[in-house]
């Protein structure tokens, strides 16, 4: 029996003693750095000609580890090692599939803060925001371990005079999962785990900008029991192994996780039946947001500017959950404005291995598409905070940036930055408001700060995102209790974390006999 599913609780880092303890694993992080992290096909290290760098996003001079790049061959035999685990893994018992998933879930969490410091050192997340990933992979992996419980019951059907008919649900074969660099040890995990969960076996690419903490996911899946083969890791270039590995024949099923553009190239490849395919793929996309919070003047201003920063700049933005758009009322635009931008200057700015507010963002490329909105923005609204690239060690930081008299069709009402930039839209009211918020092509997140009731049940009916928030931030969906998953280009809506994530990886199967 597995113990109840509940989600992971966080530590308070202003003890002392979870603070130091929290150091503690950062110095076990930078003994054991660099780290190599090889190919890893069907349960044995794979040498590759080439490496992926990884490198502190807040010293770039500092090297985190190595992985090897893998090739289009790599992909072949991946794909056929997970074919051969599929053999057996789709045979194991739902019991002890459940049992080994779960284990996954307890080897993370007996390593918590080590995880947490190889987040800090890789995607450049301060303790808060490692913690919070790393409490979601760990509800992943235990959360799916019961549902993969209830997936094995047969399904309902009706009597018939004379027959027996019964209905069930099988897994589907070997899939793929691809992952993004924001959140390089939950969605991964998820992503993987899932899909294993339900029986079906996995080929991981990794972001290259961030291969270690999925090589430290992939010692907690051997750690846990699960047979070889079951999951192969496999780091490379996009452009090198992404497209082998969506168009392959012997491809069940993608499962994405990035953005618009790439999510929507994956889909469409995925689509295309090639030489010896004997099924249609299935693609499951979770792509960008251009996420929204009304303000109307019956909310809380300073519950609803917290709200904001906290959705705004957690991560320094770089979440397809965040807040890059508040659309507020005019009768309370002034009041908000001054309360973003007094909350947005006592951010500290520094190394997340201090803990600060706001790191660096994840890469050099992604600094110089952020500064680069920026810029562009200045010619679009009024640059009211921030706006400017930070010194501190060669990091890659940027001040938290707000826009004011935003146009909501403007890029920078429209177009996803993914990084801290903040953009203030003023509607005439609260019915203006909601016309903005979904005056986009994108549909993930949003919320409202009201205390209409009427207000919030109609921006219930009619706000059309996947996840709405009430009178709270728009970011942090909970594993279990907030289902997550876009309307719109957002995605394709697969809820991670929610009851039928699991039904989406595999396919029901009917028997009758007759008496």
């Amino acid at each position: 029996m597995l113990p109840p599913y509940a989600s992971e609780p966080y530590s308070d880092f202003t003890d002392p003693a979870v603070a130091s303890a929290y150091r503690e694993a950062l110095e076990v992080v930078a003994k054991a750095s660099p780290l190599n992290a090889p190919v890893i096909i069907g349960g044995a290290p794979v040498d590759t000609e080439d490496d992926i760098v990884s490198v502190d996003p807040a010293r770039p001079d500092r090297v985190v580890g190595t992985a090897g790049a893998g090739s289009s061959f790599h992909a072949s035999q991946a794909l056929d090692a997970a074919w051969d685990a599929f053999a057996t893994w789709s045979k194991v018992p739902a019991p002890e599939r459940a049992r080994l998933v779960h284990a996954v879930g307890d080897a993370i969490d007996a390593r918590r803060y080590e995880f947490c410091g190889w987040l800090t050192v890789e995607a450049g997340k301060n303790y808060l925001e490692a913690e919070a990933e790393v409490a979601e992979a760990i509800d992943f992996c235990r959360y799916y371990a019961h549902q993969a419980l209830a997936l094995a019951e047969p399904l309902p059907v009706h009597d018939f005079p004379g027959e027996t008919n019964e209905s069930w649900l099988v897994p589907m074969g070997a899939g793929v999962a691809i992952p993004p660099w924001n959140f390089p040890l939950a969605i991964l995990a998820g992503m993987t785990i899932g899909p294993v969960a339900a029986g079906n076996t996995m080929v991981v690419k990794p972001a290259s900008n961030t291969p270690i903490i999925g090589a430290k996911f992939m010692e907690a899946v051997v750690s846990a029991g699960i047979p070889a083969g079951v999951v192969n890791f496999l780091p490379g270039s996009g452009a090198e192994i992404g497209d082998t590995l969506v168009d392959h024949p012997r491809t069940r099923f993608v499962n994405f996780t990035g953005s618009k553009d790439v999510g929507l190239r994956i889909a469409a490849r995925s689509a295309v039946v090639h030489p010896g395919q004997m099924w249609l793929k299935r693609a499951y996309m979770e792509l960008g947001g251009k996420d929204g919070i009304i303000v109307d003047e019956t909310a809380d201003l300073d519950a609803a500017a917290d709200g904001v920063i906290r959705s705004a700049f957690g991560f320094q933005g770089q979440k397809c959950s965040a807040c890059s758009r508040v659309i507020v009322v005019d009768a309370v635009h002034d009041a908000i404005l001054e309360r973003l931008v007094d909350r947005a200057a006592a951010l500290d700015i520094g190394p997340p291995e201090d803990n600060h507010a706001v790191g660096p963002v994840v890469s050099a490329a992604q600094h110089r598409s952020v500064l680069d909105e920026i810029d562009r923005g200045r010619s679009q609204a009024e640059l009211v905070h921030g706006g400017h690239a930070v010194d501190g060690d060669g990091g890659w930081y940027i001040e938290p940036t707000i826009f004011s008299e935003v146009a909501s069709q403007d890029r920078l009402g429209q177009h996803e930055v993914f990084g801290p930039v903040l953009a203030v839209i003023r509607a005439d009211d609260f019915a203006d408001a909601l016309d903005i918020a979904n005056d986009t092509e994108f549909g993930l997140t949003g919320g409202i700060f009201s205390t209409d009731d009427e207000r919030i049940e109609r921006t219930r009916q009619e706000f059309a995102v996947g996840n709405l928030y009430i009178n709270r931030k728009i970011t942090g969906a909970l594993v279990g209790i907030q289902p997550f998953g876009g309307l719109k280009l957002s995605g394709s809506n697969a809820k991670a974390g929610g009851p039928d994530y699991l039904r989406l990886f595999t396919e029901m199967k009917s028997a009758t006999r007759k008496l």
